[in-house]
């Protein structure tokens, strides 16, 4: 009997890596953000970099297989 894949929890297992690994990477961001507010520098590079990486879930909606699944990174 072949094995098969529910792609529906694939797709839920990936998000949730994805958000473990971007966990981090958005906590760095926050400190880069409080210290350019305090420093009165431009934060807007920091803001679009935090919305990249919130919206990195979004790629797993289109994917359709495993290998695109497994590809998908912060």
């Amino acid at each position: 009997m072949p094995i098969t894949v529910d792609i529906t929890k694939a797709k839920a297992i990936t998000k949730d890596r994805l958000r473990a690994e971007r966990k981090p990477l958005l906590e760095e961001q926050d400190i880069l953000f409080m210290k350019a507010q305090e420093a009165g520098t431009s934060t807007s590079a920091i803001v679009t970099e935090k919305q990249r990486l919130r919206d990195i879930t979004n790629q797993v909606d289109s994917m359709t297989t495993v290998d695109e699944l497994k590809g998908a990174s912060v």
